[in-house]
């Protein structure tokens, strides 16, 4: 027989409390109980965990009828996270269990079960303190699936696929972790290619006029092995991968395929506000798409593996991918697992995520403790050298913290928040240049690449004191750089310039991409506001000079200054000066306003009315992002760009009128008909002319009809305590989303927003 992978992602009861009959509901995976729970401003751990009182123990269980238990094949739980300390049972057996609430684990459960109804029972033990420094959730948050194999099978963790290119040629090795007979068929639109593996269990495939893989163009070819017994086809295994070629050049740069590359990234962790950490895929590709949409070509999975769903669309959609294990080692949440757990983890990562084309390093920690001593560079090596025995074919990294100390003798068990004793200025705090650049230097020796967090101001000591070794900034400042005599500063002088300076410096990654729960500098925040997208996927301000930056599209884009808006609990050096994207300002008459305007072309007009203002050429202003002033008068902003002469793009913003109606981005749409499939829309305030209300604020409720039911609501506001877990929420800076669940069954679906006093809007979706 072949393999049988079958998603159960339906057919789950939970609870909270005793895992009794009465006490179990229905629920659907993915799942996170957290996001559900109460906010509570005195919660434990509150400010990490978005003061979600999410501690407890969470029940799951689910009926698993198998008509026949078949001959010789082998049965198996896959879970790809469950966070965390997980227990599994099957039919009162224990089977099994993982403690990380990251990683991958599969359970043979085949001497567990029998024909007829069988009961899959899961622990998950939400209790231990402390938790990840950000918002981690609670529950079976991501894929479960049967597996049904021939007892003699292939294992996908044991598969290694390498990649080479000779001239137009690509060569494709694959390890198959089997000593039996396999077949391998690779194919794309164009091509089919056979091959059969050798007494030592490898396959050698080459591929005449091959199809590289980048970023710009991220072809793929399919891969199906074949395992055979005599003459039988016994288990058979599809993946993906890409051909690509990858370089590090001393003081030269990244180059992928023979071109130069600079990594204009993103770091994410894995929630989506509303729906907390249970997220499928085909809601990350649309955050995807707009980062990529806005030139990003890279993203940091900060700070533990993704789940594997995640790597499969960066595959597709060309983005390249930085992933790491785990955070602290000795201290922090992991230190309960470091020392037994640290080498399973690790493996987990690297076997499971190997053959992903989009992964182009790998890290192995962050802002550990103990930086650049001794011990610490112990176990870096350790980390390096076992991770090295898995796949030599990737730069292997690890994020260091700005901050730099003494040796100290702290018993980091008594330690109750990890990050300030790392971050936190202190006696022991090294502040001469040279003797930091000389703890750089160490690690320097054992990492491939020198990963940098916030240490743009300091790369030119960096490369003169080790020229050999390329850098990265693993996290980046949006706005503010430091300066050489200190960590944070608040001059124009924005990180991401650092990066087009130094061939040696191959990239940086904003912390972050878009807005997540947890790590929250204060209630009422839920979270972290610093980024570019807010958790509805709306675009910030400052996301559109990243645009100009790392966007080839001709694009010019307009903000004003606006601190009549709320603060949004921004820790200070990762916070932006208050644009917004509006013209209403009634309580000013002609007061002068500042503005920005982000753009890469190479001249650019501002209309206000029909006067035009003028302004200088964006070559000319610090950071290529043009500043002045406009006074106050109701109407039109147009912005004008000019490539060689030519209009080639342009941007308007209008003041609006008071808002009548609600609209959708869209009236109509078309989708697939699969079940469980979710998606996020979005309304607006608007006038009688259409333009959007910015200023708006009022409550808005949804209903849906037809095969789908409503599942959250977001606005973005991480400072609001309304409810996830409704139809309704007040809109934000305009605007307010929700994200809808289809049934799976085709039909007409009709999404409505209502607010008193407007007219409402209709989303029709046709599912097919």
């Amino acid at each position: 027989m072949s393999r049988i992978e079958t998603d159960i992602m339906h057919g789950w009861e939970f609870t909270l409390k005793e895992p009794e009959d009465e006490n179990f509901e229905g629920v659907q995976l993915p799942h996170d109980w957290a996001i559900h729970a109460p906010v509570n401003p005195n919660m434990k751990q509150g400010a990490a965990q978005g003061f979600r009182d999410r501690w407890g123990i969470g029940w799951y269980r689910r009926n698993l009828a198998l008509e026949e238990i078949k001959e010789g094949t082998v049965y198996q739980l896959q879970f790809d996270g469950v966070y965390e300390n997980s227990t599994v049972w099957v039919n009162g057996k224990e089977a099994g269990g993982r403690k990380y609430g990251y990683s991958r684990f599969t359970l043979d459960i085949t001497e567990y079960i029998h024909e007829g109804d069988n009961q899959i029972l899961v622990k998950v033990d939400n209790t231990s303190f402390p938790a990840d420094r950000w918002y981690s959730g609670a529950g079976i948050y991501r894929t479960v699936k049967l597996l049904e194999l021939n007892r003699n099978h292939l294992q996908p963790e044991e598969i290694q696929v390498k990649t080479a290119i000779h001239g137009d040629m690509g060569i494709v090795t694959i390890t198959t972790g089997v000593s039996s007979s396999v077949k391998a068929c690779l194919s794309d639109e164009h091509v089919r290619i056979t091959g059969v593996s050798a007494q030592d269990g490898t396959i050698r495939v080459e591929i005449p006029s091959v199809k590289l893989w980048s970023p710009e163009q991220p072809h793929l070819y399919h891969v199906e092995l074949a395992l055979y017994e005599g003459s039988q086809i016994v288990d058979t295994y599809g993946l993906r991968i890409g051909v690509r070629d990858i370089q590090m050049k001393a003081g030269k740069g990244m180059y992928i395929n023979g071109r130069r590359t600079k990594i204009k990234g993103f770091c994410i962790h894995q929630d989506a506000g509303c729906l907390g950490i249970a997220v499928r895929p085909e809601i990350w590709k649309d955050r995807l798409m707009a980062f990529k949409a806005m030139g990003c070509n890279a993203i940091r999975t900060a700070h533990h593996m993704p789940a594997s769903e995640l790597l499969d669309l960066c595959d597709e959609l060309g983005l390249l991918v930085y992933e790491e294990p785990f955070d602290k080692w000795t201290g922090g949440s992991y230190r309960r697992y470091f020392a037994t757990e640290w080498q399973a983890d690790l493996e987990c990562m690297v076997k499971r995520d190997r053959n992903h084309p989009c992964i182009f390093m790998w890290g192995v920690g962050n802002e550990v403790e103990y930086q650049g001593q001794a011990s610490m560079l112990e176990i870096l090596k350790m980390l390096k050298d076992h991770l090295l025995t898995l796949d030599d074919t990737r730069p292997v990294t690890y994020a260091m913290n700005p901050h730099f100390k003494y040796e100290s003798n702290a018993d980091l068990s008594q330690v109750k928040d990890i990050q300030q004793f790392v971050d936190e200025v202190s006696d022991t705090e090294i502040y001469d240049g040279d003797e930091r650049v000389e703890r750089i230097r160490r690690i320097a020796e054992i990492v491939d690449v020198i990963s940098c967090n916030y240490q743009e101001q300091w790369y030119p000591a960096i490369h003169e004191a080790v020229p050999d070794k390329l850098i990265l900034g693993t996290e980046t400042y949006q706005f503010f750089r430091g300066h050489s005599d200190q960590m944070q500063n608040f001059s124009d002088e924005v990180p991401w310039m650092d990066v087009e300076k130094h061939d040696y410096v191959i990239g940086g990654m904003l912390w972050t991409g878009i807005d997540y729960l947890g790590e929250s500098m204060g209630y009422p925040a839920k979270g972290w506001a610093g980024s570019l997208f807010w958790t509805n996927n709306e675009r910030k301000p400052l996301s559109y000079l990243y645009e100009s930056y790392w966007s080839e599209e001709p694009m010019v884009y307009l903000a004003v200054m606006d601190y009549s808006l709320q603060d949004e609990g921004v820790k200070e050096h990762w916070d932006t000066p208050r644009y917004a994207s509006h013209w209403n300002f009634p309580q000013f008459n002609k007061t002068v306003i500042p503005y920005m305007i982000a753009t890469n072309c190479e001249e650019v007009t501002v209309e206000l009315g029909d006067k035009r203002m003028y302004v200088n050429k964006p070559s000319s202003y610090p950071n290529r992002m043009i500043t002045g002033y406009l006074p106050y008068l109701p109407g039109t902003i147009t912005v004008r760009g000019f490539i060689r002469g030519q209009e080639v793009c342009q941007y308007a913003v209008k003041t609006a009128g008071p808002a009548v109606r609600l609209g959708f981005d869209r009236e109509e749409l078309q989708l697939a008909a699969k079940a469980g499939y979710q998606k996020l829309f979005t309304v607006r305030a608007k006038d009688s002319e259409g333009t959007p209300v910015f200023r708006d604020s009022s409550k808005v409720t949804f209903h849906v009809s037809g095969p789908a039911v409503i599942l959250a609501v977001d606005n973005g506001d991480l400072s609001s305590s309304e409810s996830y877990d409704a139809h309704w929420m007040h809109m934000y800076r305009g605007c307010v989303s929700t994200v809808i669940r289809f049934t799976g069954e085709p039909g007409r679906v009709v999404l409505s927003a209502y607010s008193e006093g407007m007219h409402p809007a209709e989303l029709v979706i046709h599912v097919i």
